[in-house]
């Protein structure tokens, strides 16, 4: 069984809080990243989609907490695309212990594709929702380093 595309990424000191966890709001960011990286590997990254007078949009983001992240864990991130529509597409990322798969939290983000001529929603073409259903290709992408 082949493994998803994966993202590994260690929390840094400033992102915690005075509680000595991730603080609540860096899991959009941690969330973001996953997307910026599925996009990468799926599409060849944003810049394509601007090549073509296109972007995206958040128009929704939940996030469902399972348990703290610390400062110095290491997160692995698997970034999904779980449904195409007509001028959106929805991202599943979760977000897991390195160490021991304990998952962390899952978010999903729901992207509007907009036009950058004048920034109102577009269809999604067919070839785009091909490549976005066919999914990135199994890899890693280590942000760590040494683990």
């Amino acid at each position: 069984m082949s493994k998803p595309f994966q993202l590994l990424l260690r929390v840094r000191y400033g992102e915690c809080d005075a509680q000595q966890v991730v603080f609540n709001a860096r899991y959009a960011d941690y969330a973001d990243i996953a997307s910026t990286e599925l996009m990468r590997a799926t599409i060849g990254g944003y810049q394509t989609l601007i090549g073509d007078n296109l972007d995206t949009q958040v128009v929704n983001l939940n996030i469902n907490w399972n348990r703290s992240a610390r400062f110095d864990d290491v997160l692995r991130l698997v970034p999904q695309i779980t449904k195409v529509g007509n001028t959106s597409f929805t991202m599943t990322v979760g977000m897991y212990l390195h160490h021991n798969n304990d998952l962390v939290a899952t978010a999903e983000l729901t992207y509007v594709l907009v036009s950058t001529i004048d920034f109102t929603k577009t269809a999604i073409s067919e070839s785009l929702k091909k490549r976005f259903l066919k999914g990135a290709p199994d890899k890693i992408v280590d942000m760590v380093g040494d683990i």
